[in-house]
């Protein structure tokens, strides 16, 4: 589960949304709403980033990776 891919794709979504919405909090001035028209898009941006992080994390949850197990040989002297 550690190396799927969705696992990783998980992860930096989930970081990028989490920093979006830290910087929703701390750096949101009025300036920007403005250029916006009033709606504080980091914060909607990393909460829409957060979830598709969640999505991926259940995904990976619900449909783990299966890897067959290696086939032996019928004849082990040969």
């Amino acid at each position: 589960m550690l190396f799927d891919i969705r696992t990783i794709i998980a992860a930096l979504l989930g970081s990028y949304g989490v920093i979006l919405v830290v910087t929703s909090w701390v750096g949101d001035t009025a300036a920007q709403k403005a250029k916006t028209g009033g709606i504080d898009i980091n914060l909607w941006a990393g909460l829409a980033m957060i979830a598709v992080a969640l999505a991926f994390v259940v995904w990976v949850f619900l449909r783990p990776i299966h890897t067959p197990p290696p086939e032996t040989p019928d004849n082990p002297d040969a």
